[in-house]
């Protein structure tokens, strides 16, 4: 006989009960019908702790419309909306001109601070020839000076002078695409406010930087074998009658450069000529004072220890016992001061430059939250609809796989319209923060951006003179052929598309700690750069003997991982979770309690600021807290007798649900698995 679990057994009298309370378990004489079974009861405790709203944080918000409908306003209504929509669209634009100028003052902030230690790092041209450290010294130079456009004009300039190889050049460029990206992650950072929109902003950020990191992983060493990147441009360069030509459109520039250049402008020769070597650039400031300069060249008598000093075809004459001879003199003359603030300002660079640092991240963060708020303002009703569907939604079968491409080419598209990846990437950011783009769509978007951003450098290569053309066009197509390939990689079949799925695992772990955000900034384009460049000087034994064990021990790590997750049974009993380690190096747990811990401390003792952000997380975490308690009594089964009951305020569905829960609960009161605390009323 087969035997009845405990949790379904039942008495007759609960069956004869539930016959007699459930009307739709008859059959029409009024008998229970043979196969009828008694609902299984689940504690109302599960009705609180799932929230439907958390079941996917990745699912795009619905931005509902709370206002009245158009068809429902009067005239005086409808023109007040419209002039609403009007000003808000132009404070839009406003926001967002403010936000490029921004990351423009950025740039050049970032310039002064580092630009002239940016400029040391390439003159070690032993150490640039170790594909490696060119590598980390790309990433670390663009990170210094916030433009891939200035780190590769001086990887151009340093070619073209002969002082660096256009196959030992193809690394540094690499780097350059990689730290790139820094600016947008430092976007995503100002949108930690909000638990979901920092998740999927950080994503929308991060996936730009997988996509460098891992297209770098593989497209390096095959490089640095085969020199693949190297050959292909350079059959390129052969094949075609490349002419030099017109300057690459100033599009975006023109209407920045108004704000910008009142406000500094740079002379960035100077770093240039500090890679190359030039003594003189070095006592040279980066600020620019003289905007208008005139060079006159002139002939100069000078003595030379005799006739043999003399220059072929230059006159050459004695006069009693000294040699004379000519020579061209170069003297600028300054005609026109600059009108910027700081042209008259006596400061040096490094402060000037953490004034513009501080006053660009300050408007930074203010246009970025104001941007959010007005888009969230504006997203609303059939508008939101309209752009999510224009924005997310495929083509019809069997064309869905077009949708990729055309995302690729409107990302390219802007990025030329721009001229700038940093500007376009970090300005669709806060859209996949708030929702109005997915993660699935920013990635396309953003391979498109990396496409745009070569295409502006090869046009702007080709307006090089004749003598550098060549040079600076060949390691412009490296850039273009470089991110080509990535896109080859990491795009056309959907398996491959792995920096989403890494970048989706970012998210939810900054969203748990977003302390790891600033960590994995620091991390990956600080520390880990500057760790493998003092190797590379250390020499390459060093970089290998210490590469080499850690990077074993990771992919030995993500192996394990992967196989806890899929295939556990084939792993050693030990293997199948971390738990014999100390927890602190398999769980964020112990970390996140330490560094709460220091900013509770900051928060009494050293500012306000962190008292605020404490206030503001315990407050959503009070009435979360709250709205649970809340939920709990009003549900008639977790109330105590002397409590008074609260007026039920669900839906007509919810009622439904919760009379059957508690009828069910009534029969099943005498089972012991079933908590008698939850039912005592009820019996």
């Amino acid at each position: 006989m087969k035997s009845i679990p405990h949790h379904q057994a039942a008495s007759p009298h609960t069956e004869a009960t539930s016959t007699h309370n459930y009307p739709n378990l008859t059959d029409d004489d009024g008998k229970a019908p043979k196969d009828s079974v008694v609902l299984p009861a689940y504690s109302t405790m599960d009705l609180v702790d799932k929230d439907p709203d958390e079941d996917d944080p990745w699912n795009l918000p619905e931005l509902q419309d709370t206002g009245l409908k158009w068809s429902e306003l009067d005239a005086k209504g409808k023109v007040m909306r419209v002039l609403t929509s009007i000003v808000k669209f132009i404070l839009l634009v406003g926001f967002l001109y403010m936000f490029v100028c921004s990351l423009d003052v950025l740039s050049s902030a970032f310039q002064l601070v580092g630009g002239k230690a940016a400029g040391d790092i390439f003159q070690d041209n032993a150490v640039l020839s170790n594909p490696v450290a060119g590598l980390v010294i790309g990433v670390l130079v663009t990170v210094l000076v916030q433009s891939s456009s200035t780190s590769s004009s001086i990887v151009v300039s340093m070619v073209s002078s002969g002082l660096l190889e256009v196959q030992s050049a193809v690394p540094v460029i690499m780097g350059a695409n990689i730290g790139t990206s820094v600016t947008n992650t430092i976007v995503a950072m100002m949108q930690a406010g909000d638990r979901n929109e920092f998740r999927r902003a950080f994503a929308g950020a991060t996936v730009h930087d997988f996509f460098n990191w891992l297209s770098v992983l593989i497209l390096l060493p095959l490089e640095a074998a085969t020199g693949v990147l190297y050959k292909l441009t350079k059959i390129v360069i052969d094949s075609f009658n490349i002419q030099g030509g017109d300057n690459a459109p100033d599009l975006l520039n023109v209407i920045t450069d108004p704000l910008t250049s009142a406000i500094i402008e740079l002379d960035k020769t100077v770093i240039s000529d500090i890679a190359t070597g030039d003594p003189a650039a070095r006592n040279k400031s980066l600020i620019k004072i003289w905007c208008k300069t005139e060079n006159i060249t002139t002939l100069l008598n000078i003595t030379v220890p005799s006739a043999a000093n003399c220059t072929i075809g230059v006159p050459c004459w004695v006069e009693g016992n000294k040699t004379w001879t000519q020579i061209n003199v170069t003297e600028t003359i300054n005609l026109e001061r600059c009108n910027h603030i700081f042209a008259y300002a006596n400061l040096p660079d490094l402060a000037v430059g953490l004034i513009l640092l501080a006053l660009s991240l300050l408007i930074l963060c203010t246009c970025l939250i104001l941007i959010v708020k007005l888009l969230n303002s504006m997203l609303k009703g059939q508008v939101a609809v309209v752009i999510k569907k224009v924005l997310n939604t495929d083509f019809p079968f069997p064309f869905g796989w077009v949708t990729g491409y055309i995302a690729i080419l409107v990302g390219a598209g802007m990025t030329f319209i721009v001229q700038s990846s940093s500007v376009f990437t970090s300005a669709i950011t806060p859209l996949v923060g708030i929702g109005v783009i997915s993660l699935e769509r920013a990635y396309p978007l953003t391979l498109g951006s990396n496409i745009g951003t070569t295409t502006t450098a090869i046009l702007a290569a080709m307006a090089a003179p004749g003598e550098t053309l060549a040079n600076s066009l060949q390691i412009a197509l490296c850039h273009f052929f470089f991110n080509i390939a990535g896109i080859l990689l990491w795009y056309p079949i959907p398996f491959t598309r792995i920096p989403i799925r890494l970048a989706r695992a970012l998210g939810n772990r900054t969203a748990n700690y977003r302390w790891f955000a600033a960590i994995y900034l620091l991390l990956c384009f600080f520390l880990m750069p500057l760790t493998i460049l003092g190797l590379s000087l250390a020499g390459w034994q060093a970089l290998v003997g210490v590469a080499v064990p850690i990077v074993v021990l990771a992919i030995f790590i993500i192996i394990v991982n992967l196989m806890q997750t899929r295939c556990p049974r084939y792993l050693p009993s030990r293997l199948r979770n971390w738990d014999f380690l100390p927890r602190p190096l398999h769980s964020m747990a112990p970390w996140d309690g330490v560094i709460m811990s220091g900013m509770a401390f900051c928060g009494t003792r050293c500012c306000c600021c962190c008292k605020c952000c404490q206030k503001t997380e315990d407050e959503e975490k009070g009435g979360k807290e709250r709205k649970k308690s809340q939920e709990m009594y009003d549900n008639p089964a977790l109330t105590r007798d002397n409590e008074p009951l609260e007026a039920p305020k669900e839906t007509i569905s919810k009622c439904l649900v919760m009379w059957l829960i508690m009828h069910n609960c009534k029969l099943m009161g005498t089972v012991d698995w079933l908590p008698r605390v939850s039912c005592a009323p009820m019996l």
